[in-house]
């Protein structure tokens, strides 16, 4: 099933407040959606257009209020996960609207939606679905260890921090590998990879005993449609408090590899930045602290180091010799410089 099939061609983007600056998700789902987005809602730019502000992403009309959406639309994505998971007054009446429109909604918000009257009565009357992206199907899946019996080659982008460019890696790594003629598929693991896709698990949200089983079910799925599975990682293995993601995709995929994902700038964790970044080689002692009484540590086949922070092209690529050398792998910037070199390692 195609994303398109599942959420509709037609996609207006909810962003009161959050345009340009914030909507991680807005951005992911623009750049690696395939849909023909109809307008962006956000009060505060409404008139201007989103190609002056994002110019790598496609370029859509931001309107005032969903009313203001003049073209057909299928459905209404909210662009971001607001910290203390409370909409704004506006939001919601936005919302609402696009339900009375009958516009389905894709949701990443840890409460769900379609649990609150104003909302699901207002989808059941115009015949609209509330895709609550981050909540995992209600039939629990336990890890029965299987997931090396694929034929499939199996790759987990994994990494230091959080927000660093796994998702984006994961993505533009299946986007570069079948530009080579490589059969290759993302398996989504969070609410951006799932709306990109049409399908995936939202692991954070996930019981913990069963998180290792979702991922080892996604793998099976996805290894009888491609040659090449790329796993989007979540977190770090060491992190101070989403270790947990990681332990399990590494158990629940059994990868054949992993690309191991770097903030350049980035001396704390994000979020906690009382807690310093250890060097690499510690993310590799614990990713074969879990593996190796299990199964054979995946090596790390290549690395994607975010240089965002960097201006000059030139120092970034010094930084990628430096990546390079500490990680013993072949490295790039996926955005910056393009994922080719990665696939390369591939063939």
């Amino acid at each position: 099933m195609r994303a398109t099939d599942r959420f509709g061609e037609r996609m207006a983007v909810l962003a009161h407040d959050w345009f340009p600056d914030e909507g991680k998700m807005m951005k992911g789902v623009m750049r690696y959606g395939d849909y023909e987005f109809t307008g962006i809602v956000d009060h505060n730019h409404a008139g201007e257009s989103s190609g002056d502000y994002l110019p790598t992403l496609p370029d859509v009309p931001i309107v005032e209020r969903v009313a203001d959406v003049s073209e057909p639309t299928d459905s209404l994505l909210i662009a971001e996960r607001p910290s203390d998971g409370t909409l704004t007054e506006l939001q919601r009446e936005d919302i609402r609207a696009a339900l009375a429109n009958g516009w389905d909604v894709l949701s990443g918000l840890h409460r769900r939606l379609s649990d609150d009257p104003a909302f699901s009565t207002v989808a059941e009357e115009n015949d609209a679905t509330i895709h609550e992206l981050r909540h995992p199907p209600a039939e629990t899946v336990i890890a029965n260890g299987t997931a090396h019996e694929v034929d499939a080659q199996v790759l987990l982008t994994a990494g230091t921090d959080c927000r660093q460019g796994k998702m984006t890696t994961t993505m533009e790594l299946v986007e570069a590998a079948r530009e080579r003629g490589i059969d290759a598929g993302a398996v989504a693991t969070g609410q951006t990879g799932i709306a990109v896709t049409g399908r995936g698990v939202c692991i954070d949200r996930t019981p913990a005993d069963f998180t290792a089983g979702f991922v080892e079910q996604l793998v099976h799925e996805a290894a009888e449609e491609f040659d090449l599975l790329v796993i989007e990682g979540q977190a770090s293995i060491i992190h101070p408090a989403y270790a947990a993601d990681t332990i399990a995709l590494l158990h629940g995929a059994m990868p054949d590899g992993i690309v191991f994902c770097h903030h350049a700038t980035r001396e704390g964790f994000r979020g906690w930045e009382a807690f310093d970044i250890p060097p690499i080689d510690a993310y590799f002692e614990a990713h074969r602290a879990v593996t190796d009484p299990l199964f054979e540590t995946p090596p790390v086949v290549a690395g994607s180091l975010n240089t965002s922070g960097i201006e000059d092209d030139q120092d970034a690529r010094a930084a990628l010799e430096e990546f390079e050398g500490e990680i013993d792998a072949p490295a790039t910037d996926v955005i910056r410089f393009g994922a080719e070199r990665i696939v390369d390692v591939l063939e």
